[in-house]
């Protein structure tokens, strides 16, 4: 949430600093100089991924969103797709993303995240996201919660649903990511299922994500995932 937290991740371990804003929501977005602090501590030692919200169907909206993020110094600059219904409309949605982002610096990687709970949210399923992000340049897809309330990824989408989501994004040549509301339990499970990223806040908050991270909690992670 801001440059101390980053200190703390970063002196924990953490492989990416991830940037964002929990009071706008799962993928809320956080100010651009917050980014740019935080590259700033980053200092190209670790990558600093930045989220842009939780987004409806605007594309141009999404595409200054994500140049922004980009020229505040993020490295991988995250959408969530949450008021996305269809395939048609996260293409439309990504490939204007990505266009803005790889205009600006093509070695900059966009992740496209969708969610697990997408029939609460009515949302597109994680399913259909893989096709549609490697058809349009994406990097990296991902699954997160959109809601949250305590539930996790793992009590909408099973192993057997992870597992198909993660190969069908690596087979595509992309990196995969899982967040929402991944606790210690789940790493026995998360290694099984083999994403490349895992994305975490309120485990290393020592439970409640609005808290700050703490640093003996992120090496906690890190040895146990090693």
């Amino acid at each position: 949430m801001n440059i101390e937290e980053a200190g703390l991740a970063l002196a924990g371990g953490a492989d990416i600093l991830d940037v964002k804003n929990p009071k706008e929501g799962s993928l809320g977005a956080n100010f651009p100089w917050a980014i740019r602090a935080v590259a700033e501590l980053a200092g190209g030692r670790v990558p600093v991924s930045a989220t842009i919200g939780d987004l409806q169907y605007k594309p141009g909206t999404a595409s200054l969103a994500a140049l922004g993020a980009a020229y505040a110094g993020a490295d991988y600059i995250k959408a969530g797709l949450l008021g996305i219904k269809t395939g048609e409309e996260a293409r439309d949605m990504l490939q204007n993303i990505v266009r803005s982002v790889k205009d600006f610096d093509s070695k900059k990687k966009v992740v496209a995240a969708a969610y697990s709970d997408h029939l609460r949210v009515g949302s597109i399923s994680p399913m259909l996201l893989p096709q549609v992000a490697r058809d349009c340049g994406a990097d990296v897809v991902m699954v997160d919660t959109a809601v949250k309330d305590g539930r996790s990824t793992f009590e909408f989408m099973n192993q057997q649903d992870l597992e198909e989501f993660v190969k069908a994004g690596q087979d595509l040549g992309l990196e995969v990511a899982l967040a929402g509301t991944i606790k210690f339990a789940d790493l026995e499970m998360i290694s099984q299922i083999d994403p490349d990223i895992i994305g975490v806040r309120g485990v290393v908050c020592g439970g409640d994500r609005n808290t700050s991270i703490r640093r003996e909690l992120v090496m906690q992670l890190k040895e146990a995932i090693s």
